[in-house]
């Protein structure tokens, strides 16, 4: 069985006990904030490795590893195979900076995109129009809509559906 599938029924289990689960989502996310810790102090090297290798130099379990290496995914420059990947799958942790912000945004992680390393990547401005930005792209917005009774939009003063929805 692949990787990611061990990690998805191990992880989003429905019969598993709640407070297993718990246990397991609290201790993986203290692992991804140590493994983003010690990516962003080098945010330009490109880290490569087999799944196994990875897990080793991290020093977390190879369940931990597909986990991160399924929530980086998105961010990476060049994205890895990671639905067919196996222990000995060459991988490589080489992000966008900009990328990987806003993804940690997004998801709500306040525990990765407030990690003390992005101090040194950008300057607190750069955060906050990257934090903004990804925000802003999903607010969407709703055209008002026109009843046939309401003013024209041109200005007119007369009814929409006597002028512009005439023919509507």
């Amino acid at each position: 069985m692949a990787l990611l599938k061990q990690w998805t029924d191990m992880a989003y289990s429905e019969t598993a006990n709640k407070n297993e689960l718990q246990k397991l989502w609290t201790d993986y996310f203290q692992k991804e904030r140590d493994i983003y810790a010690e990516l962003l102090k080098n945010p330009d090297e490109e880290v490569k490795g087999t799944v196994k290798g990875l897990a080793e130099k991290y020093n977390v379990d190879l369940m931990t590893m597909v986990g991160f290496l399924d929530g980086i995914n998105d961010s990476l420059k060049e994205k890895n195979p990671i639905d067919t990947m196996e222990e000995d799958t060459e991988v490589s942790l080489g992000f966008d900076k900009e990328l990987l912000y806003k993804n940690m945004v997004a998801a709500g992680a306040d525990w990765l995109y407030g990690l003390e390393e992005w101090n040194e990547i950008f300057d607190e401005d750069k955060r906050k129009e990257l934090y903004k930005e990804q925000k802003n792209s999903r607010t969407v917005k709703n055209e008002m809509k026109i009843y046939p009774n309401d003013p024209c939009p041109c200005g007119s003063g007369k009814k929409y559906k006597k002028c512009h929805g005439k023919n509507k």
